[in-house]
């Protein structure tokens, strides 16, 4: 099984292999996906990791709260995206 991870508070100037080679540390990540506005296309400053669940888990341990690229990032399970109703 694999775990989805969100990581916030990141820095505009990462890159995906930053964000692949920190988490790589724990275990096999599957995949990296850095959020971007979608009007402008800037980073939004967040993203996830998906990896297999017991790296996953070392990973979340290890890294919330750790200094990356000069900012505190945010290191935790994503939890499943509910539908917002669009009014």
């Amino acid at each position: 099984m694999s775990k989805n991870i969100y990581v916030g508070n990141l820095p505009w100037s990462v890159t995906e292999e930053e964000i692949r080679n920190a988490f790589a540390a724990y275990g096999e990540v599957t995949s990296v996906k850095l959020i971007e506005d979608r009007e402008t296309g800037r980073p939004r400053g967040f993203g996830f990791v998906e990896m297999e669940d017991q790296g996953a888990l070392e990973a979340i341990e290890a890294l919330d709260g750790t200094d990356f690229g000069g900012r505190n990032i945010k290191v935790n399970e994503a939890k499943p995206r509910v539908e917002r109703p669009s009014w």
